[in-house]
């Protein structure tokens, strides 16, 4: 205690003789910042793909060379690098040893392009594009590089893993391992049983939304699509349930492969080692039918890890009540909060690619 008192006594014998401040630019936690260890420093890195000019940003640690390295692929709620979704990477990563490429995705950002008719392909390949950037840099190991996601990034980080001819390994979080169309039943049926909602509504919803699809799929007509959405638009629940009204019905070729593309074909196809992490809350995706077959195709990948982070969510986030509120601001703030998501990340990345 005396020690302390006299501390604090030379303290402020030695500000009365500088004035109120020693530095009026300075702010009180200058006095106790520094900087952390290692160093990350980032730039800028431009890329092509589809007609899009893609650009993002490398953060990497401020020494060593032959530096593995994560691609990150998009959250559908978050198409740029600023996302605190991507901050425990941009920030977690470089101090393990690891480079990260957080880029802008096409038509958001600062990158060109448009998401209009796209599928999903052409995202992975814009990752494989950013892949090839990355490995141009003198102090990346070429070898080394790899693709996380979460949500449909991380389907898109399998799929690009897969079509990549070079890639080293893939990290998908929170993905479905079903296609879209029963993802989107499962989640939209939890989503209106929180809202409040009857099953009775539940039931009307399906029912409106196989009508739908039926029709992208070219199992019944557009009359009977069009039929059930202007039935259901009246609905107090509809603008929850992520279908078109019936004046914007379309037959876009591509939403329809984006409905019923099997993302277990792109896991087969992935033949790198690939780590799957899910929230063991999680409203949007069926965790317990996506491990099942998971776990069926652990005997034709030789490695597969998959892991269940209890009491997380979606976003490996811990919400007191769970209500799936999705709008911009919820989208750009949401980033995981659960510690062993981020031990399990870490040293699934440390074992397979060891400090040299």
């Amino acid at each position: 205690m005396k020690l302390r008192m006299a501390l604090i006594a030379i303290l402020l014998t030695a500000g009365l003789c500088h004035g109120s401040s020693s530095d009026a630019s300075a702010s009180a936690t200058d006095l106790w910042h520094i900087a952390g260890t290692p160093t990350i420093i980032s730039q800028e890195v431009r890329f092509t793909n589809a007609g899009a000019n893609l650009v993002g940003t490398v953060y990497l640690p401020n020494t060593g060379d032959h530096l593995p390295a994560v691609v990150v692929l998009h959250h559908a709620g978050a198409a740029t690098r600023e996302a605190d979704l991507y901050r425990h990477l941009r920030e977690g990563l470089p101090a393990l040893g690891f480079a990260v490429l957080i880029y802008d995705r096409r038509g958001s950002g600062q990158s060109s392009g448009s998401l209009q008719g796209v599928d999903y392909e052409t995202l992975a390949d814009d990752a494989v594009a950013g892949q090839h950037a990355l490995a141009k840099l003198s102090r990346i190991d070429p070898a080394k590089i790899g693709f996380w996601g979460l949500s449909q990034g991380g389907w898109l980080a399998v799929l690009a893993a897969g079509r990549s001819r070079d890639a080293a390994f893939a990290i998908s979080v929170s993905a479905p391992m079903v296609t879209a169309d029963e993802q989107m039943q499962f989640a939209t049926s939890n989503l209106l049983r929180v809202r409040g909602y009857s099953q009775e509504d539940v039931r009307e919803m399906l029912e409106t939304r196989r009508a739908w699809t039926g029709y992208l799929r070219g199992t019944n007509s557009r009359a009977v699509a069009a039929d059930a959405l202007t039935k259901a638009q009246s609905k107090p629940w509809f603008d929850l349930t992520y279908m078109p009204k019936a004046s914007d019905l379309t037959d876009d070729p591509a939403i329809r492969r984006k409905m019923h593309d099997d993302p277990v074909a792109a896991v087969l196809k992935a033949k790198v080692p690939l780590l799957f992490l899910y929230g063991g809350s999680d409203p949007w995706v069926p965790v317990a039918q996506s491990m099942e077959r998971l776990k069926a195709l652990s005997s034709q990948i030789h490695d597969i890890e998959i892991a269940v982070i209890a009491n997380a969510n979606h976003e490996l986030m811990f919400p007191v009540k769970e209500t799936m509120q999705e709008d911009a601001d919820t989208n750009r703030n949401a980033a995981p909060q659960s510690a062993t998501y981020f031990i399990l990340l870490g040293s699934w990345l440390s074992r397979h690619f060891p400090n040299p």
